[in-house]
């Protein structure tokens, strides 16, 4: 079975940070329409301070993501902040102490991730945020791991989940956050949690199957 050591965290945050640095103003644009349009600035400076303050030493994945919860949670406005703070907390606690991050190891980090960010927003599959991704693209992977899948198959499994939750909630009505007060106006537009999830889930995805030994 495939795993990537723990050591090469520093790449895999690499990673996450300029996905977001490269989409902050389309993760704006999409905010914008439906909400307060800063989606993408705050994203962007918690990432960035991220990468600032992990510099140019290598990392283990575990204390690279420990670093980006604390940032997160601490540096950025917002009701983001701590969603994804708590959700790279979770991941961070699952990979703890591990040499490799393999298959089963990947898909415990999505569990604990998922379960977090639902049981601190209180959210469900089909309220229009960022768990219309999560959900859909952690239960994908889980299926092709059950299957007897590849770890880079269950990463293809769950990016393809990933980007297809991201869209259906276009078709949605917001039912939490401040668009839920647009009702059906909410319709139409793309929920920019579930943009950026898929944007983390898929850089995931492929960072980890460029570096897999």
């Amino acid at each position: 079975m495939s795993a990537v050591p723990t050591s090469e965290g520093k790449v895999i945050l690499s990673a996450l940070i300029k996905a977001i640095q490269d989409n902050k103003q389309y993760l704006s644009d999409i905010d914008g329409l439906i909400g307060d349009g800063d989606h993408g600035v705050n994203m962007n400076k918690g990432f960035t301070l991220c990468g600032e303050e992990l510099g140019e030493k290598p990392v283990d994945l575990s204390e690279g993501l420990k670093t980006l919860y604390m940032i997160l949670m601490t540096k950025i406005g917002g009701s983001m902040g701590p969603l994804y703070g708590m959700f790279f907390k979770a991941m961070s606690k699952a990979c703890k102490g591990k040499e490799t991050v393999d298959a089963v190891t990947f898909g415990e980090m999505l569990i604990q991730a998922k379960e977090k960010v639902m049981d601190i927003s209180g959210a469900q599959l089909g309220d229009k945020t960022l768990l219309d991704c999560l959900i859909p693209a952690e239960e994908a992977y889980q299926s092709a791991l059950d299957a007897g899948k590849s770890f880079a198959e269950c990463l293809t499994a769950m990016s393809t989940a990933a980007e297809k939750g991201r869209d259906s909630t276009k078709n949605l009505i917001a039912k939490v956050g401040r668009s839920s007060r647009l009702g059906e106006r909410s319709r139409g537009v793309l929920d920019a949690g579930a943009t950026s999830c898929c944007l983390i889930l898929q850089t995931f995805a492929t960072t980890l199957q460029e570096q897999m030994k």
